[in-house]
């Protein structure tokens, strides 16, 4: 359950990996010195990324710096789902980012990469098409073709920071706290009511260490945790075509007026005219 290093071995004849992982029952707390563009399709998803934590919709795009510590993202997922990622080398083409004055943009965009970058829009969806069709091609094609997903990101402005500062694995190096028993307790227990004095003796801290610990680390309470988890529970219940009632009580809530007001809070809208609209 502790934070692992991944070792990044990529095929022969190849300066980096194109591949999709498929890890949705592993809880992979993981980091590596290489860069890694993720991208994934599911109903919903968890995003955890150095310190931020968010759930995702549909699909998402995200860039991630060496050695930033994060989560896979298709954990937990319990409907189909499809994943691609590229991972290079810091230094993949020696130092051509930075002594060639073409990549200046692309340079600057990896300079940024250990805050976590998420995209949006018509970026994701182009960049996304584009990892579709380097499946298919040969080695020298899809570094072409990476080239031209990395100026693309680079010249877009449809993209979101995660973090605030670096979250690289020096900050957590010392850090005696498994988030994969925090991450299994929570999933074991979210529809009941989980209990952060169980939590905390988990990992061996009195509650009120553990509360200012897991605020520090994730930048939210554990409550609020616990309540980003049911909601994106919520989603794949509503789409599996529960009603908003079964769904609120399915994944722990008592109150259907307070489901609702969180579920609109969280991610923007009611569960009503979340359901319709991706009916």
């Amino acid at each position: 359950m502790k934070i692992q290093k991944e070792i990044v071995l990529p095929d022969p004849g190849q300066s980096f990996k194109l591949f999709t992982p498929s890890l949705r029952n592993h809880f992979y707390w993981h980091y590596h010195p290489e860069y890694e563009l993720v991208y994934v399709e599911a109903i919903t998803g968890i995003r955890h990324v150095g310190q931020h934590i968010s759930s995702f919709m549909e699909s998402d795009l995200v860039l991630i710096g060496p050695n930033v510590p994060h989560l896979n993202f298709d954990y937990g997922i319990e409907t189909a789902y499809h994943q691609i990622v590229v991972q290079l080398k810091e230094h993949f083409l020696g130092d051509a980012f930075k002594e060639t004055a073409e990549f200046y943009n692309i340079n600057q965009l990896l300079k940024k990469a250990y805050l976590g970058l998420s995209f949006t829009g018509n970026t994701k969806r182009i960049v996304c098409e584009k990892l579709r069709h380097m499946q298919s091609l040969s080695h020298f094609e899809q570094l072409i073709s990476l080239l031209q997903v990395f100026q693309i990101l680079a010249t877009s402005n449809e993209v979101i920071e995660l973090n605030e500062q670096d979250t690289s694995i020096k900050l957590f190096l010392d850090d005696k706290i498994r988030m994969g028993t925090v991450y299994k307790y929570i999933h074991a227990n979210y529809d009941k009511k989980p209990d952060v004095n169980v939590v905390a003796a988990n990992v061996h801290l009195s509650t009120a260490a553990f509360c200012r610990y897991f605020k520090k680390q994730t930048k939210i309470t554990f409550t609020d945790f616990v309540n980003q988890y049911r909601i994106t529970q919520a989603k794949t219940l509503l789409l599996k075509g529960l009603t908003i009632s079964e769904t609120c009580y399915e994944v722990g809530f008592e109150s259907l007026s307070h489901f609702n007001k969180l579920f609109k809070k969280i991610t923007g809208e009611n569960p009503s005219v979340f359901k319709k609209r991706h009916a």
